[in-house]
């Protein structure tokens, strides 16, 4: 149904209309909950790409740097028993989810106290006491797996969620049409979220599809699709809440996909211009969510400049000591390289 006072575009069926929606008032809590969030993922992002220069992080890491808006939006509403299934990029969707900095740092770093005890790395992370179900460095598959979660959830007959973050080429992954396909078809308790920055790895999405969007899409599949800003960490988190709770209450699939742009490049260690402008990185970085959002809650009256301060001496000082953890930390222990590959069997 229509909501009155929404900004975001949406798409319904075969129903478009713009909407306006008038900004919510969040309380004290909820708005710093939100800034301290998306500060906890950009610190530990950036001190990801100084362990990276360092040597301390082997192989790809691809750092989320000026996305921080769409993860900590979504993972506000869910619970640990809500399962979340990412990509490549997923650090800051683990930090969202409740994954504690020290064993994300570990994890990157390859040691036994990572949350994948050191067997996953960047692309690789996994804590389920949490819902944090993985990420994957192949694109695509996370889709079908947050639509095997719900309808897992649906023959529990459970209100939790499943919730699918992906970037806008995965779109043309055939798992793409598979999951909202069925997703759809089963009314299935999944929120789809693509975080379309624009660049597949170095090839402008505009380039690569004759449709450069994405939420019109979800009208060829019969559920609803919004398009919003995703540096907006109120729209985001405003829109989420209710596509989840839509889901939780059997009122099915959504697919929501929030514009949004990475700072850094597709990979620490890549080139950073050559596919696109040093212009058009500079725009968005001044569209950055974290300082935007803390001018508004300055502009509220919610808390000033020195509370926002030194909520961020305190991440720093968190992520400090979570580095120098991680750096303490041994590795696995050679003995148990088969741990985890077989399933264990009784003697009998």
């Amino acid at each position: 149904p229509r909501k009155s006072g929404c900004t975001h575009r949406c798409t319904c069926h075969t129903h478009n209309w713009e909407m306006t929606f008038v900004n919510l008032k969040f309380d004290k809590t909820i708005s710093l909950g939100l800034y301290r969030q998306m500060l906890v993922i950009r610190r530990t992002e950036e001190q990801h790409a100084r362990s990276y220069a360092a040597g301390h992080i082997l192989g790809a890491c691809h750092t989320y740097i000026g996305e921080e808006a769409v993860s900590t939006g979504v993972c506000a509403h869910l619970r640990n028993d809500d399962a979340v299934c990412s990509t490549h990029r997923g650090h800051g969707h683990a930090l969202a989810k409740g994954v504690p900095i020290r064993e994300v740092i570990a994890e990157l770093f390859g040691k036994v106290t990572g949350c994948s005890q050191g067997r996953g790395g960047s692309m690789h992370l996994f804590s389920p006491e949490v819902g944090m179900m993985g990420t994957s460095g192949i694109v695509g598959p996370c889709i079908l797996q947050a639509a095997g979660a719900g309808y897992s959830f649906k023959l529990l007959q459970s209100d939790s969620v499943g919730v699918a973050f992906f970037g806008e080429g995965a779109v043309s992954n055939g798992a793409f049409h598979e999951g909202l396909t069925m997703a759809a078809k089963w009314q299935l308790p999944t929120l789809f979220v693509c975080e379309n920055n624009l660049f597949a790895t170095e090839i402008a999405f505009s380039t690569a599809t004759e449709n450069p969007e994405v939420a019109n899409r979800a009208a060829a599949y019969g559920l609803p699709g919004v398009v919003l800003d995703g540096n907006n960490v109120e729209t985001v988190y405003e829109v989420a809440g209710e596509a989840i709770e839509r889901a939780r209450s059997g009122g099915g699939p959504t697919l929501i996909e929030c514009k949004t742009y990475r700072t850094r490049p597709h990979s620490e260690g890549m080139r950073d211009a050559g596919y696109r402008t040093q212009e058009e990185i500079d725009s968005w970085k001044k569209r950055d969510p974290i300082a935007a959002w803390g001018e508004k809650i300055i502009a509220a009256n919610l808390a000033d400049a020195t509370e926002l301060e030194t909520i961020n001496a305190d991440i720093q000082s968190e992520v400090q000591e979570a580095a120098q953890f991680a750096m303490d930390s041994p590795w696995p222990d050679p003995s148990t390289i088969f741990n985890h590959l077989y399933s264990k069997t009784s003697d009998a």
